[in-house]
């Protein structure tokens, strides 16, 4: 149904609990299916690999289009989000992953799977899991990092899903496989009804938020931005906001001089030039708004190195997660491994990632150092573990391999949205969030087909492990801009304190 303004309940702070809970126990369930949905697709690749001939590259474009556009649709959730409510969004994704599934089990070809099973999925894992990370981001504030853990530790029952689809098509064949997996999605249409909205609210004007947009006016986003709006909503709704524009220099008008400049006009003369007598002129006013504040905050992000920063390490670091996930039973079947034992990687993958995430995450909410230094050491950590992926040539080496790329995989995956919330100064919206992982989707995409095309090269997994690498090494590089961009931030702030003073 359509956002009805003033539907969210206000706070002036995160409640860091309550209905909270909620929320986390809905995001458990959207890594369950949703993510391990990603992972199962590894059984299905190698099922599709086999049922239709077809070489690694192209079969990689099924889970690389999957996994690419459940980040990529960003900026689509953010449009749609800004016009419904949560739970219309996420039962909308739900129903996206069902009708791809369905669809699916008639498929006959790899390009009609990369439509129904990429695509479809892709685009309802978008919906189902950008809504459920900010409104877990507005909900938590102290608990972020440990809540975020306790929700994405549910991809973690992957360990149960693995060994229950490889079961699913021993029975049913991957038709009817995807046919029962398409309706167990539907359980995310009932626990979606738990999305309740919440608005915090700030006493103070440099927080300040413009409403419908959430970029807060304190933050990185009015830092760097070409502009910054500052719209002052009156007491009666009959009057037309007034809106002020500050730009890169100028000092901005206050709230309370904004307020005394509407006390004049509402008692002087041209009291009713500021009445609005029908909807349409409501209508068209609050489109002009509207438009003006989407163009500022997109305009915002790009010239905020915070974002360049986070959006760069997303995508590396997603680039390498996506092609060793994507290959795992792949490569066990290249040495000689039974399907089912192959499965069994994904369980304790799934159970190790798990207990890794609920520790980095409890580890990280005690502030013993900033959280993306604790981000940057899992990315490095996890590009020396690739770096020994080739040698694990038996199963017992190849389970010793999986097991140390869980952890430490599982440890960067529980604090990627607490330095994103970090970055962003607190305001994770649609948009920041949207737009950080549409980069991160579009640089994810040639991922998966190129690993595949560096196997049917050389007939072996060893360039994917160096390429996967590669790429968590790239993903950490970015993160030592952060002090000095830190620094540059602080230079400005003091900057423009000085030039007010003199003014």
């Amino acid at each position: 149904m359509p956002k009805r303004e003033g539907k969210a309940r206000p706070y002036t702070k995160a409640l860091d609990g309550g209905w909270g809970w909620m929320i986390v126990f809905h995001f458990f369930l959207v890594n369950v299916f949703v993510v391990g949905m990603v992972k199962n697709s590894a059984i299905f690749f190698a099922v599709f690999q086999e049922e239709f001939e077809s070489t690694s590259q192209q079969t990689g474009w099924i889970g690389s289009i999957m996994a690419s556009l459940s980040i990529a649709a960003g900026p689509l959730v953010a449009i749609i989000a800004d016009t419904y409510d949560d739970k219309t969004v996420s039962i909308l994704g739900a129903f996206l992953i069902t009708g791809g599934f369905l669809i699916s089990s008639q498929a006959t070809s790899i390009p009609f799977l990369c439509v129904t099973m990429g695509v479809l999925p892709g685009l309802g894992s978008a919906f189902l899991y950008q809504v459920a990370v900010v409104l877990i981001s507005k909900y938590f504030k102290k608990r972020l990092a440990l809540s975020t853990a306790i929700s994405r530790a549910g991809m973690g029952l992957t360990f149960l899903l693995a060994p229950f689809t490889k079961f699913l098509i021993d029975q049913y064949d991957w038709t009817g496989a995807l046919i029962i997996l398409g309706a167990i999605i539907l359980n995310l249409v009932p626990s979606s009804m738990l999305l309740r909205p919440i608005h915090i609210t700030s006493n103070s004007n440099s927080d300040f938020k413009d409403e419908g947009s959430g970029l807060s006016a304190s933050g990185p986003e009015a830092e760097y931005g070409a502009e910054t709006s500052y719209c002052n909503k009156p007491q009666e709704s009959t009057i037309i906001r007034d809106c002020t524009v500050q730009k890169p220099g100028q000092s901005s008008t206050s709230l309370t001089d904004s307020q005394n400049q509407n006390k004049e006009f509402n008692d002087g003369p041209n009291r009713n030039r500021l009445l609005v007598t029908t909807n349409e002129q409501r209508f068209e006013k609050k489109s002009i708004l509207w438009s003006c504040k989407q163009k500022l905050s997109f305009i915002s992000l790009f010239k905020n190195p915070f974002f360049c920063i986070i959006t760069w390490s997303l995508i590396f670091s997603r680039l390498a997660f996506v092609v060793t996930n994507l290959h795992l039973v792949a490569i066990a079947r290249t040495l000689g491994i039974d399907m089912m034992d192959a499965s069994y990687l994904l369980s304790v993958a799934g159970i190790t990632e798990s207990v890794s995430q609920i520790i980095s995450g409890w580890i990280a909410d005690r502030n013993w150092i900033k959280k993306y230094h604790y981000l940057q050491f899992y990315l490095i950590v996890c590009s020396i573990t690739d770096l020994f992926g080739p040698l694990a040539t038996t199963f017992p080496l190849l389970m010793t391999y999986t097991i140390f790329s869980a952890m430490f995989s599982g440890g960067y995956l529980a604090l990627i949205v607490p330095v994103l919330v970090d970055l962003s100064a607190e305001s994770v919206t649609h948009r920041f969030y949207g737009f950080a992982f549409f980069f991160t989707g579009i640089g994810t995409l040639p991922g998966p087909p190129i690993a595949g095309w560096l196997h049917d090269s050389s007939q072996t997994y060893a360039g994917s492990f160096y390429f996967s690498s590669t790429c968590y090494l790239l993903s950490s590089v970015s993160l030592f801009f952060i002090p000095l961009a830190e620094r540059r931030k602080k230079q400005r702030l003091t900057r423009r304190k000085e030039d007010s003073n003199q003014v």
